[in-house]
């Protein structure tokens, strides 16, 4: 499953930066793969009620209505109609690509199991409502679809009577049967978009809408679609003949020919298999959870800020339960936290500056501290030589760092960007322990913990608290979000750096830090 999963993972980045050419990091199709999934429900809604206007569901009028609006009122209707086949096809491919970008990702295991598994059952639901839809085209294909489906059904054996014996001649196909079936139609993809709304309940500010170029774009390329292939019915359906050859929607309906060829049983244990698969995904092999954050009520004053900044859900604001004069303090919920350091990294007290006290933030990751986090960075500084040193901070989920580690370029680790307070940009610079400082991480607009670049951009830009000092010099600082598979790019960008760092900043490597005393340290970064 790991080799599955790592291989995968460099086909999703590769797709993504060859994408990146072509879209700005905003537009990116791959990193919008959810937002145009919603995107595309509300074509297919808007679409299908104007459709259903049209649609008769008696038997012998079913396929002459939608004829009419295919040819008759082409330039409405007839463009509707392709819209919701087109958008119903795209909707199952950013679907497909959603899944197996959040498996590539390893986004299903830990504590981020409860998004797969309620995931499961939507897309599940979605097949479900679009082969029937191609059964209210009542053609040749809605034939071979309905006779095939009924027989599958048929062969598990809990139904009164077979259901495949409605299709074996024109007297047995009532009308009501087709209402039953745009009952269906519709009431399915209601009930996918109620559990699309638990999907989302543990994620924090879930990005529903695509940016409104790329969904200009999409629905342009849709309508180009219509109106060059508009969606044609096949010949009539006639349950008088059986259907010969008829082309299939290979998005919906590619396992058909399996279905009408392999034993029922076979076919009925493989779809069990592969659903309990899918739902178990999230425990093969189970994750190794690492510990949640952590609430320290002496040094936290109920600001809201990891609140705020939690894209999870995991924190929640209690009554006050120390007795001290705040009204409210943090809890986290560890079901629900998946330790990726933002709240840490938001919160006014991981200040590194820190002596007098011990350094325990407000709220903190209890395996890899601010704490520790500070004593790195020292110690990393302390091995730096030459002009132009730089201390690279980047995430676990962005390029190789240990591949750009030099003599003069330092790294330390960090769970998210998210994690960093920018404090420590300040503490790196002030107390020349490096000329420059490096920020890297995911790929833009594809943070692992979603919000920790675009929380990190708003710090820097003093748009979010903690925000970066204005003492900071900011020629001094360079930020690079290019993910696992941008260590070349992160490789030159260092070497560029270190080259304007040593020609621009003289040679202090010798002289000592800033003193003041304690008592003033504490002031100035309280």
């Amino acid at each position: 499953m790991s080799a599955l999963r790592l291989a995968l993972h460099r086909c999703v980045d590769l797709t993504e930066n060859a994408l990146g050419w072509l879209f700005p990091p905003a537009w990116n199709p791959v990193l919008n793969l959810g937002a145009l999934g919603f995107f595309f429900y509300w074509i297919i809604t808007v679409s299908g009620i104007y459709i259903y206007i049209f649609f008769d569901t008696g038997v012998q009028n079913a396929y002459q209505s939608i004829e009419y609006m295919t040819h008759e009122q082409w330039y409405l209707a007839g463009i509707m109609r392709s819209l919701h086949r087109y958008a119903s096809d795209a909707l199952i491919i950013v679907m497909l690509l959603h899944l197996v970008r959040e498996f590539a990702r390893d986004r299903c295991r830990g504590v981020r199991w409860f998004s797969w598994v309620t995931g499961v059952p939507v897309l599940v639901m979605v097949y479900f409502a679009g082969i029937s839809g191609y059964w209210l085209v009542w053609d040749k294909l809605a034939q071979y679809v309905a006779i095939v489906s009924t027989e599958w059904l048929d062969m598990l054996g809990i139904f009164g009577q077979p259901i495949a014996r409605n299709f074996l001649s024109p007297d047995a196909l009532e009308s009501r049967f087709f209402t039953l079936m745009i009952f269906m139609h519709i009431a399915i993809p209601l009930i996918a978009l109620a559990i699309l709304w638990i999907h989302l309940q543990r994620v924090t500010k879930p990005r529903i809408n695509p940016p409104r170029g790329l969904a200009l774009s999409v629905f342009a390329a849709l309508m180009a679609l219509s109106l060059i292939h508009p969606a044609l019915s096949q010949a009539p359906a006639d349950l008088a003949v059986v259907p010969g050859k008829v082309g299939l929607d290979w998005f919906y309906l590619p396992l058909y020919p399996l279905l009408e060829t392999l034993p029922g049983n076979l076919t009925w244990g493989l779809a069990g298999c592969f659903l309990v698969i899918m739902i178990a995904i999230p425990w093969l092999p189970p994750m190794k959870r690492a510990l949640p954050a952590a609430v320290d009520l002496d040094n936290c004053n109920g600001c809201a800020r990891c609140y705020n900044d939690c894209p999870y859900n995991a924190i929640t604001l209690v009554a006050r339960t120390d007795g001290r004069a705040f009204e409210r303090e943090p809890l986290v919920n560890p079901a629900y936290c998946v330790a990726c350091g933002l709240c840490a990294g938001s919160c006014p007290t991981s200040m590194p500056f820190r002596r007098l006290s011990a350094l325990s933030p407000g709220i903190d990751l209890q395996e890899r501290t601010i704490a520790s986090l500070r004593d790195q960075t020292e110690e990393v500084a302390g091995g730096l030589t030459g002009p132009g040193r730089i201390m690279v901070f980047g995430c676990d989920d962005g390029p190789a760092l240990k591949r750009v580690a030099s003599q003069s370029i330092g790294i330390v680790p960090v769970v998210c960007l998210g994690q960093l307070p920018p404090t420590f940009i300040d503490y790196v610079l002030s107390r020349n322990l490096a000329d420059g400082v490096m920020l890297t991480g995911c790929s833009e607009n594809s943070c692992t913990a979603r919000f920790g670049i675009e929380w990190t951009k708003q710090r820097l830009a003093g748009e979010r608290d903690p925000h970066l000092r204005n003492r900071v010099p900011r020629e001094r600082l360079r930020t690079l979000w290019a993910g696992a598979a941008g260590t070349g790019a992160l490789q030159q960008a260092l070497v560029e750096f270190s080259s304007e760092l040593a020609s621009a900043t003289p040679d202090v490597r010798a002289a000592p830090p800033p003193t003041c005393s304690p008592a003033t340290m504490e002031t100035q970064d309280a």
